[in-house]
Order: structure tokens, then C-alpha cells, then sequence
């Protein structure tokens, strides 16, 4: 009975089960706490004052608030 419960039998498998699932559900808690956050942070691109391959070009991202 003592073998039945060892991290290698059912309890362990049971034990990974719940662990893997809390790993999961917290992900995607976080994930969909970031998608509300950002889905109302919008940003204007000025594509007009962009040149290619520039590194400044992240100047021209501006946030709306």
C-alpha cells in the first residue's frame, strides 16, 4: 500500500496532473491580463518621418492616452 502512494505511482501522477494545470490556468490568467491592459493602450504611427534600417525609428511611436 506505502508503494501505491510514492511520487511514482498514482498520487505522483495525480500531483503532476494539478501541477501542470495550475502552471497552465496562471499563464493564462496572465496572458489575458496583459491582453486587457494592452487592448486599450493604442499607439499612431507617424510613417511618414520613418527612414529604413534607422535605429531612431522607435521615436516615431508615440502612446495615445
Amino acid at each position: 500500500m506505502n508503494r501505491l502512494f510514492g511520487l511514482n505511482g498514482i498520487a505522483g501522477l495525480l500531483l503532476l496532473v494539478v501541477v501542470l494545470l495550475s502552471v497552465v490556468t496562471g499563464l493564462g490568467i496572465q496572458a489575458w491580463k496583459t491582453q486587457k491592459a494592452q487592448a486599450t493602450n493604442a499607439y499612431v504611427l507617424e510613417s511618414a518621418e520613418i527612414k529604413a534600417n534607422n535605429s531612431a525609428n522607435s521615436q516615431y511611436y508615440k502612446l495615445v492616452k
